[in-house]
Parts: C-alpha cells; sequence; structure tokens
C-alpha cells in the first residue's frame, strides 16, 4: 500500500517514528513534510498536500499528525474526497474505513503515545471498506454536501 504522510511540528516526531515502522511492514511511504523540526510550521502546509493527494488516489491511504489531531482532521476535511477522523483507539481505526471508507487518520503527536499510534496504524492500514448498501448510500449523501460552494442550508 501507498501510505502518505504529514505532520507539523507538533506531530514531527510521532511521523518519523510511524515512518520507519510502516516501511517496515512493506509500504511505500510518501512524506509530505514536515521535514526537519521546526515550531513555527502550520500544519495546513503539510496536511493539505496529503489531503489532495489521497483525494486523487496519489496515494492509497493517509495519515495526519498534528500536536492534537485537531487541526489536521479539520484541515483535511475540507478536501473534496476526503473523508479524515481524529482516533483514538482501535475500533474507530478500523471501523472508519469499514463503514465509512476513511481515507486519512488524523493522529495527536502530542497525546498519543508511540506505541498507541502504532496499534492505530496497523488496525488502520488492515482494514477494507466493506461497501454495503447502507455505507454506500450514507457516503452518496456526503459526497452530494461537497458539490455545494455555499451550503443549502
Amino acid at each position: 500500500m501507498r501510505v502518505g504522510l504529514a505532520a507539523d511540528h507538533g506531530g514531527f516526531e510521532l511521523k518519523e517514528q510511524l515512518k520507519e515502522e510502516i516501511r517496515s511492514q512493506g509500504h511505500e511511504v510518501v512524506d509530505f513534510g514536515a521535514y526537519e523540526y521546526d515550531p513555527a510550521d502550520d500544519y495546513p502546509d503539510f496536511v493539505i498536500p496529503l489531503a489532495r493527494a489521497v483525494a486523487a488516489k496519489e496515494v492509497d491511504r493517509g495519515l495526519a499528525v498534528c500536536g492534537s489531531g485537531v487541526g489536521a482532521s479539520i484541515a483535511a476535511n475540507k478536501v473534496p474526497g476526503v473523508r479524515a477522523a481524529l482516533i483514538t483507539e482501535t475500533y474507530s481505526a478500523r471501523q472508519g474505513v469499514e463503514h465509512d471508507d476513511m481515507n486519512i487518520m488524523c493522529l495527536g503527536g502530542r497525546v498519543t503515545c508511540f506505541a498507541l499510534a502504532w496499534e492505530l496504524v496497523q488496525a488502520f492500514l488492515k482494514a477494507r471498506y466493506t461497501g454495503d448498501d447502507r455505507f454506500e448510500r450514507r457516503l452518496e449523501k456526503v459526497a452530494e454536501l461537497e458539490k455545494f460552494k455555499e451550503q443549502p442550508w
């Protein structure tokens, strides 16, 4: 699997650790930065290029890491075709892919230890979207929302 990674200063260390583990499992890693620790960098500068690559299917899945994971999730979800979520436990890491076709998992580098993050990443990468009718119906409704520049409500 081709996995994209992005992180700002708050997630830099965790991204670097995860990058090596993901490669050791035979996955190809595409690093969208940051490439060095810079306390003045901004998560959208790294997360948006990752999200665009996921939406364009240039990478199969993405991992976005900032300090809490919240900003990365907000930024990634601004890109049409991206289904990103902040994940803190393994059920959602798996179920988010199986039911919601989540394609970017967001993590908090300041709040998630490496051991848990690696467990979450493994669950995320092993999971497959089931494509059940009810899940397809729901995703079609979400995709419809992305067509509006101004919300219809």
